[in-house]
């Protein structure tokens, strides 16, 4: 072949029409079972880093967890993790690009695999003419006499689903288990759906509201980039109660929120008290009891009026929850108390000037110190509240029961038989997709009853396969 030979037949093939290279390259690429098992492993593989790896926090989270140095695995520090989007998975394009070529994927293989063997299956002019034709079948046998017209009988007595195109016969029953993976693969899209559109429509915020409060969810922390309409703008929330329930050991046993939402007006439209796995949904808002801490404590120094001073978490290095405050006891500010406390139960340490522990109080009761009398009323405590907006989870939930029904449709034997008469003698064969020994006993059952209705001297030939 000639210089110019070759070239012509580059510029033809560049000249191919873009549907046909659609038709022809692309569709049979995205069809390929193995292009689909490999996106399939390595969207498990990024789901389980987005497991292992806390999503949606702060730079100052990711800095004291994910140092440079040492790097974790020798190369994973905080730079490298919000560089990659690790912070945020399943918000990352590249994630989202990889559900998408999935999803496209799983649709090529159900137009250009499941679909035209369905329609396969469903023709009724799936006929046999030729004797031959039935050597190729495990279970199938010649009668030396015989009539379709005995065999139609014995088909309907097991629900078989007949066809006849003049001397052949074609039946099948459980077709259902042929449309179980189309099933499946519709169930697995519609997940892939739900989650594209959770990821681009919906919210992550947290807040920390000290009982009695009333609170608009304002901190997000992590949305999509079409979220803003989700964002709750004509509804708030109040925090009427929040307290703990503790073992006898001391532990924490469970904590709740007994909270309000509250219309434009400041009109109770839905209360309900949450707990840990018992969160509140409102117009498709969920908000779950994930978190506690002291907000404030309040005290009085003699007669004083209540003051309501806040407190703040310590450094315990890691040791535990820690809260404390500062309480003047001096109207010149030069002298005071240090309050600390560690949970609601309402023990508050009491420090003086010199980090001396002093005294120790409890909610209700009062204490001597510096020549004062320093009563403790009460600890407030505050919910720490995870508030999330996934508009995408019906269509998860509904995928995840077409995904359940499609593996139970698949599971259905899709059994065929074929009859022909042909110069006086008749053939009968068959076979299944599964459950081959109980298709093997119906068979020969079906060989034994349609061999009953023939004189005695008939001989049953079977054929090899």
């Amino acid at each position: 072949m000639t210089a110019k030979d070759e070239l012509g037949t580059k510029l033809s093939r560049i000249a191919i029409p873009p549907q046909v290279f659609f038709k022809r390259e692309v569709i049979p690429f995205l069809a390929d079972l193995r292009l689909a098992i490999a996106l399939l492993l390595i969207i498990a593989l990024l789901s389980i880093s987005g497991t292992v790896i806390e999503q949606g926090q702060t730079l100052a989270f990711y800095q004291a967890n994910y140092p440079e140095n040492p790097a974790l695995f020798g190369f994973l520090t905080w730079k490298v993790l919000l560089i990659l989007g690790l912070d945020h998975v399943y918000r990352t394009w590249w994630f989202l690009a990889l559900l998408i070529l999935f999803g496209s994927s799983l649709t090529a293989c159900t137009f250009k695999r499941q679909l035209p063997a369905l329609r396969w299956f469903s023709r009724t002019w799936n006929f046999y003419t030729q004797p031959r034709q039935f050597q190729k079948f495990a279970l199938s046998a010649e009668f030396d006499r015989g009539s379709i017209e005995q065999v139609i009988p014995l088909l309907e007595q097991r629900r078989y689903r007949i066809f006849r195109q003049e001397n052949s016969l074609y039946a099948h029953k459980g077709i259902v288990g042929r449309i179980g993976p189309i099933v499946v693969h519709v169930g697995i899209l519609v997940i892939l759906l739900g989650g594209i559109g959770g990821a681009l429509t919906g919210f992550m915020a947290q807040e920390m509201i000290p009982s009695g409060q009333t609170f608009q969810i304002k901190n997000i922390t992590d949305a999509g980039p079409f979220a803003a309409p989700q964002f709750p703008k004509d509804w708030s929330v109040k925090v009427n109660r929040f307290w703990i329930d503790y073992l006898p050991d001391g532990n924490i046993d469970q904590f709740y929120s007994d909270m309000s939402v509250l219309d434009q007006d400041g009109k109770e439209v839905k209360r309900k008290t949450i707990h840990v796995n018992e969160p509140l949904r409102y117009r498709g808002v969920t908000l779950y009891q994930a978190n506690w801490a002291i907000a404030g404590i309040q005290v009085r120094l003699n007669n004083s009026p209540i003051f309501q001073l806040p407190m703040a978490p310590l450094d315990t290095g890691g040791k535990g929850q820690l809260w404390g405050t500062w309480m003047p006891t001096k109207p010149d500010l030069s002298d005071g108390v240090s309050l600390v406390a560690k949970d609601l139960q309402g023990m508050v340490l009491v420090y003086d000037m010199t980090g001396k522990l002093v005294s120790t109080v409890r909610a209700g009761m009062a204490t001597e110190v510096n020549g004062i009398t320093l009563k403790v009323l009460n600890l407030i405590g505050s919910t720490g509240l995870q508030i999330k907006a996934d508009p995408g989870i019906p269509l998860v939930y509904a995928g995840f029961a077409l995904l359940m029904l499609g593996v139970v449709m698949s599971y259905v034997s899709h059994s065929q038989v074929w009859v022909l008469q042909h110069d006086g003698h008749c053939y009968l064969g068959g076979r299944t997709n599964r459950a081959q020994v109980a298709f093997e006993r119906e068979m020969i059952e079906l060989f034994d009853q349609f061999a009953g209705l023939q004189p005695v001297d008939v001989p049953v030939l079977a054929i090899p396969s």
